[in-house]
């Protein structure tokens, strides 16, 4: 129990060490990182069990009025590996609530060629905008499958990493099984079309770029309707349908949310100025250096 107690505390203290001495010139060269949200975020981290700055409790035998105890409050903050998982807990049950009891869910997911990385890169503000362009996407789709006008529900995570911690955007949802109509007469989605759903969404992925951007993204879509004349990748999970158990399905969806895009067990070293770690893809293990610093 000792040996796991200091690996964890090892753990923890590069992770905020690479914060310390990266933090700054990340948000530098990423600059819609610079937010309110984010700094608070990782200024209570940082701060996480430090009594002089996020405070303390103080405890006193009641029988001899000696041998005081401080307790360090906890930052409560989800980027902290120490309160992650109550953070995760948390999540999971105000999420559960929210299901719908009976309904059978399917999980989506939506990606985009490498080439639009670079561009939501260079303008963040677009992630902003590309969970409506999903569920737009989705909408749109569902009613031409159904052959009339239904609304289906969805719960969309966006997502900026790839397995191997490199910047990916795509969107994972959580869809129900179908929708209802004008009517409120429920239509069950039995059969999804790849290639109608590619095109819809790259259809709608673009136009939102295209009216968000400008002149300015006109080379990137153009080469994207020239190169992907199919649409872009999508994916529906027909095989394993997501049951309507709440807590399962949260719990599922809370590793793509509440979790760190890595996890800091799988960092082998930290110099200073590079990170090597370890990540699995396709059951092969890898090993890959990331630059963090400036």
């Amino acid at each position: 129990m000792f040996s796991m107690n200091i690996n964890n505390l090892k753990h923890s203290n590069i992770y905020k060490q690479i914060f310390i001495d990266h933090g700054e010139g990340f948000k530098k060269d990423n600059p819609w990182y610079d937010s309110d949200h984010c700094n608070e975020l990782v200024s209570k981290m940082l701060s996480c069990g430090d009594p002089k700055h996020i405070g303390f409790a103080e405890y006193q035998c009641f029988g001899c009025g000696r041998g005081n105890r401080v307790v360090p409050m906890s930052c409560k903050s989800y980027l902290c590996l120490s309160c992650g998982k109550v953070h995760t807990d948390n999540w999971v049950c105000q999420v559960s609530k929210t299901l719908l009891e009976g309904m059978i869910y399917r999980h989506i997911v939506l990606t985009m060629p490498s080439l639009l990385w670079s561009l939501f890169s260079m303008y963040g503000y677009l992630l902003n905008f590309l969970p409506k362009c999903g569920a737009d996407c989705l909408k749109e789709f569902f009613s031409e499958v159904a052959g009339r006008e239904i609304e289906g529900g969805f719960i969309i995570i966006l997502q900026t990493h790839g397995r191997s911690g490199t910047y990916n955007v795509h969107l994972h949802i959580i869809a129900t099984g179908g929708g209802i109509d004008n009517n409120s007469n429920w239509f069950e989605i039995r059969y999804y079309p790849y290639k109608l759903l590619s095109r819809k969404w790259q259809k709608h992925l673009l136009s939102m770029i295209e009216e968000k951007c400008g002149n300015s993204a006109g080379d990137f879509v153009y080469t994207c309707r020239r190169r992907y004349s199919e649409g872009f990748v999508t994916y529906v999970d027909t095989k394993n349908t997501l049951g309507s158990c709440g807590e399962i399905l949260a719990t599922y969806l809370a590793k793509y949310v509440v979790t760190p895009p890595i996890s800091v067990r799988r960092i082998k070293e930290y110099n200073g100025s590079s990170v090597n770690y370890v990540y699995k893809s396709h059951k092969t293990e890898k090993t890959e250096r990331e630059i963090v610093g400036v």
